[in-house]
């Protein structure tokens, strides 16, 4: 998603020939109106998304999705979130705050305002108030694709934590975004602080009777979630975050899409595939999701109109497809990027590509994109009532041979495909062979993991018992005795056969036995496939 840089008040939107005035939004029915019309479109069975997310049965498990479109807060000309003339949506996400550009551990607003300036200048705060005495919220979105966030450019863990408790306190919210783009993706250090930082503050605000809810925001590619952005996800996870959810940025998915890419499609692909990496992905950290659980837990924001590639654009019917499929599946938030753009481009602009923060470059009406995903019947920011993850902390002593149900990995042995194994509390099966692949490891489309997850290891499973598969082996191996390849011993109860002439070497009990080892194992062992 992109932010845009932070305007003065003393800029002059008429002298900037990229700026396009928006249209006025379109009149708003009364409250006794809309309700006719409902009953209208139920009577006359009119299709469209209007009809069908209004008739359908809402009162289901998956039925849940709610709206939550994004706000560029800085931007000129001033979006009034707050007037409901201008934002059908009881909910926005304010972006973005950044890190303060002369100071790397203070928030400000597109690091042009601090919070005190953003209340002078843009009244933001008198704004929010407005919107929640109206019955709306905010949720704060940090971060974004332009300056740097506060976990990158702050590296003192105590005043980062401090810097997004300030902004939490402030602003009252219930929900943080943390919109992770560019090479923030891969910045570790970043990531193990922004997670710190979180966790001592969702545990604050626990203890205080008020959670906080945590979303990340990342980039997303038909086939998935990047391998970064995936182990962005597992570093927040590990780092003792209770996360609420992934909300993946369904846009700019590259010029290999074609020229006319179908941009609903390419997006329940996006979706798709990040609810199987997700699924997994909490699998391997031990926390076994239902498939709704998952896509509760997985937010989609589309670019409305125009994307920043030339040939996607993101139409009206588009939106009306992604909302029904979010209600069908129990998406647990859609956004959109922004507000702001959600108008038509006026003249001559509207039949040609038109790359414009306040107007979407598409034909439609005014507030268009809004009203469709302001139509979602799902609860409001904070409010989800779901249950946040937080994954139990992984710990190598609980892989005990002694009771875990298949062999402990091992980073130096040889697996074949179908060898089962435990890691981490977690049952791993590979899908080829392999040697040092870390099954916790989280693989995407590009860098395919070896291993696929089981699931995790139950409180009452017991220790693998090998099957010896000859019988009549009696002579105990001796440390002292000279063998021969073909010799037979008997080493902790279990046969074993020389593969060639040694002296004083045991046979290993570490499992699988690799064909380095002067012993093979003449049993099986629970894990192994049928054929070694």
């Amino acid at each position: 998603m992109v932010t845009q840089q932070a305007v003065r008040p003393d800029y002059d939107p008429l002298a900037d020939p990229d700026w396009q005035e928006p249209e006025p939004p379109a009149e708003r029915l009364s409250w006794l109106r809309l309700g006719f019309l409902i009953l209208l479109v139920a009577g006359l069975g009119t299709g469209g998304t209007f009809a069908v997310l209004h008739l359908r049965d809402t009162s289901g498990p998956t039925a849940k999705s709610w709206a939550v479109p994004y706000v560029d807060v800085t931007l000129t000309p001033t979006f009034e979130f707050q007037d409901p003339d201008a934002n059908p949506s009881n909910n926005v996400a304010l972006a973005f705050v950044v890190a303060d550009p002369k100071d790397g551990c203070s928030p400000s607003w597109g690091g042009a305002y601090t919070p005190d300036e953003a209340a002078a200048s843009l009244e933001l705060d008198r704004r929010i108030s407005q919107l929640r005495a109206a019955g709306g919220n905010v949720m704060l979105s940090v971060g974004g694709l332009n300056n740097s966030e506060l976990a990158v450019a702050c590296t003192d863990q105590a005043k980062l934590t401090d810097a997004y408790r300030q902004l939490v306190k402030r602003y009252d919210v219930a929900t943080l975004d943390l919109d992770i783009e560019g090479t923030a993706v891969a910045d570790q250090a970043s990531l193990t602080r922004r997670a710190t930082a979180l966790t001592t503050i969702q545990a604050e605000r626990t203890a205080a009777g008020d959670p906080l809810e945590v979303w990340l925001t990342l980039p997303v590619a038909p086939t998935g979630l990047t391998a970064d952005g995936l182990a962005a996800v597992q570093a927040t996870l590990k780092g003792g975050v209770s996360l609420r959810g992934v909300n993946v940025m369904t846009m700019d998915f590259g010029s290999e899409q074609g020229s006319d890419p179908d941009m609903l499609e390419l997006s329940t692909d996006a979706l798709e595939a990040t609810h199987k990496q997700l699924s997994d992905l909490y699998l391997r950290l031990g926390v076994q999701l239902t498939s709704p659980q998952v896509w509760s837990r997985i937010g989609a924001t589309p670019m409305i109109g125009q994307n920043d590639v030339d040939a996607e654009r993101f139409t009206v019917d588009d939106a009306k497809g992604l909302a029904s499929y979010a209600v069908d599946k129990g998406l647990g938030r859609v956004s959109m990027w922004s507000l702001n753009r959600d108008a038509p481009c006026k003249g001559t602009f509207s039949n040609v590509v038109v790359h414009s923060n306040t107007c979407s470059g598409v034909p439609q009406d005014a507030l268009a994109f809004s009203s469709v995903f302001a139509d979602l019947p799902g609860a409001a920011v904070g409010t989800s009532g779901r249950e946040a993850i937080t994954v139990p902390t992984q710990d190598t002593t609980a892989d005990d041979p002694a009771t875990s149900p298949y062999p402990i990995w091992r980073l130096t042995a040889q697996y074949v495909g179908g060898y089962k194994v435990v890691w981490h509390g977690v049952v791993y099966e590979a899908k080829w062979a392999n040697a040092g692949s870390d099954p916790s490891a989280a693989g995407d489309s590009t860098t395919p993991t070896p291993w696929s997850v089981i699931g995790p290891v139950g409180s009452g499973e017991k220790a693998p018992v090998p099957s010896p598969t000859v019988t009549g082996v009696t002579a105990r191996w001796s440390s002292t005795a000279v063998y021969a390849r073909g010799d037979r011993v008997l080493f902790n109860g279990l046969p074993y056969e020389a593969r060639w002439s040694s002296t004083g070497d045991a046979p290993s009990t570490e499992y699988p036995i690799g064909p380095d080892e002067p012993w093979n194992p003449l049993f099986t062992v629970p894990g192994e496939p049928a054929t070694r």
